[in-house]
């Protein structure tokens, strides 16, 4: 026996002697063991950084909701005084029915739960589903006052949308999400929330430390702590305000017509800062709903054919290029390309009328001719120009081209007028600003800032970027009046947006819409009615674009209805909003000449001074011999109107002056003139004032435009 308890004392120090030298027990490190059962490891969670508007004001942020949590295990309460489960299954079932959106029995057979965890043994505790989670803080104090044993509260954040729908396929969505290391976190899911996720998100600290069998910190033991960075604040050029002016408007539109489809976009033209955005459909991020039927952010992403909305860049292009002629006529109805004959919309035209009547009407057989005048090739430079076929680099992924479609003849012609090519939204948004903003055209953006939230230092800043020069200053200045021209005339397609407070320039589309067949649908609730726009006429301080795509319309409705309800809203609204000092709105800003001859030069000025049109006098004389434009034509607040008299003529101040106002001016003065260059009056040979002498040659040098500004 002795032999026996020697052997195996000899054998348990040999086992002590092997443990001690290696540090092992059956291959297993006992540090490694010790480490892992007494040093602990937490995350410390970075909070995800908000995004606000370009006034600081929420849009979306994390706030703190909870989960609860059911503790069903017996086991919980023992060797404690009080009850640590859930003992009265009827009654805690019955008060948290009345809190939570799951019926009473549900929650009784959850509480009566007899499942098993991985390891077989029963479950000690048990949650409500989506019932149970995002539990706001009055909820959980409710609940929490009816002092229910067992039931308890685990601390998450939620994304928090404060404004609901709020230019939500803008914003997206962010939602918890289960990481591969096994963290729960607040992850981007759709647009804004994910296309900045990175930066948004910021990154997880840890904290390590020993700690005893109960998992508390054991005294003396250092402790490791690597600090979360919190995720940057992302700040856009949205206004709030004006959103929610938009958001308003298109909700009424959108309940009253019953439209497949809405979008409309109001930004700055001076920086290309978009103040606001929405669609229909679209989600409400805070609960999710409508979800299912918006993904697609209509902004960037898609492609339409523009309608007559395009005739407002070929109308610039026929400007710059001074093919525009608006007293020339032409006749209305129908047009021949090749084979095929395009037609205006009411099929029959208007007549042998004007080209600015034509504008007025929008009359798509009026665009074919100025493409005729201008060219195939210089017209499709020009919707280069103003960037349609390309992206215009907006902050955003995934933004569509369109296509200008200019193979064939026909295509060009229809391209005039909006048909077969198709462009985006922003582009629109974008070509328009050089209009609005003396031709410079100003590349969209919606990022205005991102902003380190504890050192308040900017990380990354926009700022605004010329894209290009496709017109010059007096070419926008005098497309901003034609177009003003097609709301308040008579004539015009525009009366529906005609405001009595600020001077709205702008132009009215109508779309047909491609079918399954490779056709267009046709009929008065088949079309995609739009409205390109600015405001106020004189120095836009916004633009704004909205399209309506198959409302369903009253009898007596015309299809520029609903979209005008949004602009006139939106416009209006956001212009008093910002401060914009409302105008005197005279009924036309174009005059209808009449026969001049034998009237008082002195009395005739005077009026078109009051009218904004610029008179060019030649002679001397009081009474008017020769005008020009003629009798009946219709001259636009800015355009020139020459009066000739009697007696000696002066030389005029020529600068700016275009090609046709020279020619005019010649043929009605005998004057020797010679032109040098293309373009508009630069200098001049003879100064301004001097008495004119038909023997002696002025000589004009005249540059284009995109010359004048290198």
């Amino acid at each position: 026996m002795l032999v026996v308890y020697g052997g195996l004392f000899f054998a348990m120090f040999f086992r002590i002697f092997v443990i001690q030298a290696s540090g092992q027990v059956e291959g297993q490190a006992l540090a490694a063991k010790a480490a892992a059962k007494y040093e602990r490891s937490k995350v410390i969670t970075a909070n995800r950084g908000k995004i606000l508007d370009r006034q600081g004001q929420v849009i979306a942020e994390d706030t703190i909701n909870y989960r609860l949590v059911a503790v069903i295990s017996p086991k919980a309460s023992e060797g404690t005084k009080t009850l640590m489960h859930v003992a009265d299954k009827e009654k805690t079932a019955k008060i948290l029915a009345k809190y939570l959106s799951i019926s009473e029995k549900d929650i009784f057979d959850k509480l009566n739960s007899k499942a098993k965890n991985a390891q077989g043994n029963e479950i000690r505790q048990v949650e409500f589903g989506a019932a149970g989670r995002n539990i706001s803080h009055g909820v959980m104090e409710k609940i929490s006052s009816e002092k229910l044993p067992g039931i308890i509260f685990m601390e998450e954040t939620k994304r928090f949308y404060p404004n609901g729908t709020f230019a939500s396929n803008l914003i997206g969505l962010a939602q918890r999400d289960t990481q591969q290391d096994g963290q729960t976190r607040t992850v981007g899911k759709m647009g804004l929330e994910s296309i900045y996720n990175k930066e948004l998100s910021g990154t997880d600290g840890r904290v390590q430390y020993k700690s005893d069998l109960w998992g508390y910190l054991l005294p003396n033991s250092d402790k490791m702590v690597e600090p979360a960075k919190d995720g940057a604040d992302v700040y856009l050029t949205i206004d709030k305000t004006i959103q929610n002016f938009l958001e308003d408007s298109m909700s009424k539109v959108y309940k009253k017509y019953n439209p497949e489809s809405m979008v409309a976009v109001v930004a700055n033209p001076k920086t290309g800062e978009i103040l606001a955005v929405s669609q229909r459909p679209t989600y409400n991020p805070q609960d999710g709903t409508g979800l299912e039927n918006s993904w697609l952010n209509q902004l960037t992403e898609l492609t339409i054919e523009p309608g007559s909305t395009m005739k407002t860049f070929t109308l610039a292009a026929a400007v710059e290029e001074e093919k525009w002629f608006p007293n020339a006529t032409f006749q209305s109805g129908q047009y021949t390309v090749l084979d095929r004959t395009i037609r205006d919309s009411n099929q029959v035209g208007w007549g042998n009328i004007s080209y600015l009547e034509g504008i007025q009407r929008s009359s798509n057989v009026g665009m074919a001719h100025l493409l005729k005048l201008m060219g195939d090739d210089t017209f499709i430079s020009y919707m280069k120009k103003f960037g349609f076929g390309e992206k215009t680099g907006i902050d955003l992924p995934n933004e569509a081209t369109g296509q200008i479609l200019d193979k064939y003849p026909i295509n060009r012609v229809t391209t005039t007028y909006g048909q077969g090519s198709t462009v985006t939204p922003i582009q629109l948004i974008q070509a328009v600003s050089a209009i609005a903003n003396d031709g410079k055209m100003m590349q969209p953006y919606v990022i205005e800032k991102i902003v380190n939230p504890n050192t308040k230092k900017i990380v990354k800043e926009n700022t605004p970027t010329i894209k290009g020069q496709p017109i010059s200053e007096k070419t926008a200045k005098e497309v901003r009046k034609i177009l003003a021209s097609t709301i308040y005339s008579e004539k015009g397609t525009g009366q529906n947006f005609a405001s009595k407070e600020y001077e709205v320039s702008g132009k009215t589309g109508t779309a047909q819409i491609p079918n399954a067949s490779g056709g267009y649908s046709w009929g008065k609730n088949e079309f995609l009615y739009s409205f390109l726009g600015m405001a106020p006429a004189n120095d836009p301080q916004l633009v704004m674009y909205i399209a309506v795509e198959k409302p369903k319309l009253g009898p007596t409705e015309f299809g520029s209805e609903p979209t005008a309800t949004v602009f006139n809203t939106v416009m209006g609204s956001s212009l008093k909003y910002l401060n914009i000092k409302p105008q005197q709105i005279k009924k036309s800003n174009s005059i209808t000449m009449e026969n001049l001859n034998g009237q008082l030069v002195e009395e005739v000025e005077k009026e078109f001074e009051e009218n904004g049109i610029e008179t060019v006098i030649i002679g001397n004389g009081d009474k008017i011999i020769d005008q020009y434009p003629a009798e009946k034509s219709e001259v636009l607040s800015g355009g020139y109107v020459f009066l000739k008299t009697d007696g000696d003529s002066k030389v005029p101040d020529f600068t700016d002056w275009s090609l046709r106002n020279v020619l005019t001016y010649q043929t009605m003065s005998g004057a020797n003139i010679e032109i040098n260059g293309e373009g508009y009056v630069q200098k001049q040979s003879i100064k301004a004032g001097t008495v004119l002498n038909a023997n002696k040659k002025i000589i004009l040098k005249m540059k284009k435009p995109e010359e004048s500004y290198k």
